[in-house]
């Protein structure tokens, strides 16, 4: 066999079991061969001395499993970065009820900043916590009357003290603004008209205090290595939160403090305008090297979410109070930004919960879908979650020629609540993944992590098993008919988040020329029980043949270069 890339090796990395998720894996023991940072070949061990040369590194590791790194196209690693460095835990199960969500509040108190105590809850808190409801106002405000108060449950939805909705402005004549990025604000209110608290598509517009730069700095570089690095993810397809995020990436990656490729789509108007992210090039010059920190697209929400009933239906929300859910785009801005964004060589992700959402997103973009037929790929971030109408929506999406981007994760986040709020009829129109694959959509396996997800969402593992398993947060199973195989869940979250990125040419799989991003596991999930998989931890991890991780921090075992 010739080699694909010319010349020995700089690296062979033999495995006691290869997984290459392309057609063809090897048996027995293998062997990946490296040089200038892509895959020259994958052969069984005994037939790579082809490659071997004088100054070729031989990294042995029996009994181990090697396979590609994992690709999250859909993530918001600065935020749960600095929720994780600032924010005190009041997720369940760690706190099981209100009483141990207010002690923990309590003992957290010295932690405040800037006359605020800001604590992260999951999605559906209130479904998650024993006492089935949020805690309240008043309950917050035994805490102290002193200190604002505010838990963030989810990205969508918080619960504020008196303190907090003072200093936000929130009194008897508040009146919410139209639009606050992620969908409709808007401030719960009892009989008596008195907010109780609770509010929804405003964090973007309370005053939380921020971190210094040097913290943000600090903050990023650790939740990068903690949250994603040493869970195998070697590519995020990150979503912007601020301009100083991109810079705190860029220095960290061209200094060497961190190992990962972060392909950004900048969030408007979140972070920018959507003049400047397709003038992008003008006001980036970015030193790190493209393959590791690209703008790969754009963002932009049409609509809120589930946990504050924000997101679109085709029919009204089983609550009491909510209709159909807000769109926040309309047609004219949809056909806006996909003619931009394509111009500008962009790729757009959607925000698109809900069905009604999904499907007058797909109805303006199938107006414009063949003016740009080379262009990017445009995506529906979370189509493939809620599906109601199968039929309907998959013709829509396509005839639009998007891409579903769901979250097999969120079959364990809230899968099992959906149904409470939406009405019974979603309880068995959640994440059909078996008829997608069956129908050939390249679906993805992302973690879309942000304040409030579950403790452990950036390990794909989570997510594979909540593909396969399909398991929710209190155990139950949800559709089992439409669980996967573990092997197909593994294709998800490598070759089918780079196949969501558009960047399926390069990486997802151990294939000659792509790049030698891999990652060792201590076990082989395929031959592992679905209810063990989130038991399986990644040992080692490779970025571009180069060894960037180790767990326990020993570096993996280079052995003579004679075999």
């Amino acid at each position: 066999m010739t080699p694909a890339i010319e010349g020995p090796a700089d690296t062979i990395i033999r495995a006691g079991h290869v997984i290459t998720l392309a057609p063809g894996d090897p048996d027995g023991q293998a062997a990946v061969c490296i040089r200038d940072g892509f895959i020259q070949a994958v052969v069984p061990a005994a037939e790579a001395g082809a490659w071997i040369g004088p100054e070729t590194i031989i990294i042995d590791l029996p009994g181990r499993t090697l396979m590609p790194g994992f690709v999250d196209p859909h993530a918001h690693a600065e935020v749960a970065a600095k929720a994780s460095y600032q924010m005190v835990d009041v997720r369940a199960p760690g706190c099981s009820n209100i009483a141990a969500v207010l002690q923990t509040l309590r003992d957290s108190v010295p932690q405040a900043r800037d006359g605020w105590l800001v604590a992260q809850a999951n999605l559906f808190f209130d479904q998650k916590l024993a006492d089935r409801r949020f805690p309240t106002r008043d309950e917050l405000d035994s805490v102290s009357t002193d200190i604002a108060i505010a838990v963030r449950a989810g990205g969508h939805l918080s619960i504020l003290n008196s303190r907090a909705l003072e200093l936000s402005g929130i009194d008897e004549s508040y009146e919410a603004v139209d639009y606050s990025i992620t969908g409709k604000p808007s401030v719960q209110r009892d009989a008596d008209g008195r907010a109780t608290g609770i509010v929804s598509e405003m964090d973007k517009l309370l005053p939380f205090p921020a971190l210094s730069a040097a913290q943000s700095c600090e903050a990023i570089e650790l939740g990068v290595r903690e949250l994603f690095t040493a869970h195998g993810v070697t590519t995020i397809g990150e979503i912007s939160e601020s301009r100083e995020g991109l810079k705190i990436y860029d220095d960290a990656l061209a200094e060497g403090r961190m190992a990962a490729r972060i392909h950004v789509y900048l969030w408007t108007p979140g972070t920018v305008s959507l003049d400047e992210a397709c003038t992008h090039r003008s006001w980036t010059n970015f030193r790190s090297d493209d393959s590791l920190l690209k703008i790969q697209g754009v963002k932009a929400f049409s609509d809120g979410g589930y946990s504050a009933a924000r997101a679109a239906l085709t029919r009204p929300y089983a609550l009491e109070g909510h209709e159909c859910g807000e769109l926040a785009l309309s047609t004219d801005q949809i056909i806006e930004l996909a003619r931009r964004t394509q111009a500008a060589g962009l790729q757009l992700a959607v925000h698109a919960n809900g069905d009604r959402a999904q499907l007058e997103v797909c109805e303006a973009l199938a107006q414009v879908a063949h003016e740009h037929p080379d262009g990017p790929r445009i995506r529906i971030e979370h189509a493939g979650n809620f599906v109601p109408d199968y039929e309907r929506l998959s013709t829509a999406w396509a005839n639009a020629g998007i891409v579903p981007v769901p979250q097999p994760v969120f079959i364990y986040n809230f899968g099992e609540f959906i149904p409470a709020y939406v009405g019974a009829y979603a309880r068995d129109r959640q994440f059909p993944f078996r008829r997608m694959i069956d129908d050939g959509w390249p679906i993805s396996g992302s973690s879309d992590v942000w304040v409030g997800s579950e403790t452990g969402q950036t390990n794909p593992f989570l997510s594979i098993a909540s593909a396969v398993a399909r398991r929710t947060f209190h155990g139950d199973a949800l559709n089992p008919e439409q669980s996967v195989t573990t092997y197909e869940a593994l294709r998800m979250h490598t070759l089918g988040g780079a196949h969501a990125l558009g960047e399926e040419h390069t990486r997802g799989s151990l294939e000659p020329g792509k790049l030698a991003d891999l990652i060792v596991l201590d076990r082989n999930p395929l031959t592992t029980a679905p209810e063990n998989l989130t038991g399986i931890r990644v040992e080692e991890v490779f970025l571009g043949g180069k060894h960037v991780y180790s767990r326990g921090g020993a570096a993996a075992r280079t052995v003579d270069n004679r075999m």
